[in-house]
């Protein structure tokens, strides 16, 4: 079953209008023009009407033109190039408008991913993690700053059964992959553009028999097929970046989840380790800067 939006066009060419073929060419050639534009605008563009546009939309299995402007923009943040980003990014914002636009816009990825993630695959998740033997995280590009900080925390809750994957090469992540069995869980990190180390690895651990948690933006996502459980968040286009804020968000409330199910084997270890931190001086006050200044 085609289920890609490019999918679901060449599957209904052979029942397309003239004026249905005419959208379907444009969106085909022109996807990171149409997928901003109204019904009217897009209709206007190819010389039909608004009501033939929105017909062309539930011909293709959509509730209406909304929903086919939104698959639209999931298929360009996988396609574009950073150039066609940032020509993007021009044509909805001014520069004076930069920081309310991605703020509000990110402010609305944090909202719509709590109102679609399920409560129970995140606790699923959870508890898979709690449970594992070992917890292996991977993410690549931008997501391996994700990567980093969720194994910060998971070693400090789960000691040494928590590591991140940071090898370069294919063959040195799987070569660190090696002892994996069902016991273990891999935690894959991957938002448009896709890291084809994201998938590959994704796919090895599958095939490993680990259980796979995929953070990512859609059931659509390469990486989602080899979940068992699949966290989604969204991170609409900002510019030349995809933002990674709701992304960063579950992965605090995975961290918040963890150490409350590990509270209590935890808590010593925790203890000591702000009596190291105090011993060694890591870290320092307002009050000891206020001091300094004296």
């Amino acid at each position: 079953m085609k289920t890609t939006l490019t999918g679901l066009i060449e599957a209904h060419a052979p029942q397309f209008s003239k004026g249905q073929r005419r959208i379907a060419d444009f969106i085909t050639g022109h996807y990171d023009e149409a997928a901003f534009m109204t019904a009217a605008r897009l209709g206007e563009e190819v010389g039909v009407s608004e009501s033939t546009v929105v017909r062309f939309a539930t011909e293709l299995g959509f509730d209406g033109y909304p929903q086919l402007q939104k698959a639209l923009q999931e298929l360009i943040r996988s396609k574009l190039t950073v150039v066609q980003r940032l020509d993007v990014t021009r044509a909805r914002m001014t520069d004076d408008e930069v920081l309310h636009h991605v703020a509000v816009s990110d402010v609305n990825n944090i909202r719509r991913t709590l109102d679609d993630l399920d409560n129970a695959v995140f606790y699923d998740a959870v508890d898979r993690i709690v449970n594992a033997r070992q917890v292996y995280v991977f993410g690549a590009g931008s997501c391996k700053h994700l990567a980093g900080f969720l194994t910060h925390y998971l070693q400090m809750l789960l000691g040494g059964r928590a590591r991140r994957i940071a090898v370069a090469s294919q063959g040195e992540i799987l070569e660190e992959m090696l002892d994996l069995s069902p016991q273990d869980v891999v935690i894959g990190i991957s938002f448009p553009r896709y890291s084809k180390k994201s998938v590959q690895t994704m796919h090895y651990a599958h095939t490993k028999g680990a259980a796979v948690i995929a953070l990512t933006d859609s059931a659509l996502s390469p990486i989602a097929p080899y979940a068992a459980a699949l966290l989604t968040a969204h991170s609409d286009m900002a510019s030349v970046v995809d933002s990674l804020v709701a992304p960063l968000s579950v992965i605090n409330a995975l961290i918040v989840a963890i150490s409350l199910r590990t509270m209590d084997s935890t808590r010593p270890k925790l203890e000591e380790l702000e009596r190291l931190w105090r011993s060694y001086g890591i870290y320092q006050s307002v009050e000891e800067t206020e001091n300094n200044d004296l």
